[in-house]
């Protein structure tokens, strides 16, 4: 069992990465609440079950996808223990079967690594060309569940503040899609 320490609802005193201390700048300048946890490295959907059952909600899962000629991008949000389909995802997005954007575009597009893709990243101008797409049963729910952009911190925040504070704040809208 991982570590998931007590529920706090500030900053970190420090920040691991750029997009982390981004993300609690924006969250302050918006006034959005959240609630957060610092806990081991976490890189499974299967390593958030500890992580949800202290923040009472469910852990988003956030794939970063592209095209097959790695021209266009997007982050695509979907509940953590639905399997992904690019077929589905292809045939709603009318696009070309995507496929799982290259890993190292994840620090250089997204500030993140492998088991932090978020939302969040949106922040970041390097995020500006990402299409961001949520499934369905994600934008219905009432809390959001999500990486701050570490595999160490983890935090909740009403769906309604991150679609329609959060997004505009950082010059993006979602496509909301059914799969």
């Amino acid at each position: 069992m991982i570590f998931v320490s007590e529920i706090k609802t500030d900053a970190p005193k420090s920040f691991i990465t750029p997009l982390q201390a981004k993300v609690y700048d924006a969250l302050s300048r918006l006034d959005i609440p959240y609630q957060r946890v610092e806990t081991d490295e976490v890189i499974t959907m299967e390593d958030c079950a500890a992580i949800d059952l202290k923040l009472n909600m469910k852990m988003v899962k956030t794939l970063f996808l592209s095209n097959s000629k790695g021209t266009e991008f997007w982050l695509f949000i979907t509940c953590g223990d639905k399997p992904f389909r690019a077929k589905d995802f292809a045939a709603a997005m009318d696009s070309s079967r995507p496929s799982f954007a290259r890993a190292e575009l994840m620090d250089s597009m997204l500030g993140t690594k492998i088991g932090a893709a978020t939302v969040f990243s949106a922040l970041l101008p390097s995020a500006r060309d990402v299409g961001i797409v949520f499934d369905r049963d994600v934008a219905r729910e009432a809390w959001y569940g999500c990486s701050d952009g570490t595999t160490t911190g983890y935090m909740k925040v009403r769906t309604d503040d991150i679609l329609h504070r959060l997004l505009p704040f950082a010059g993006h809208s979602a496509a909301i899609i059914e799969v």
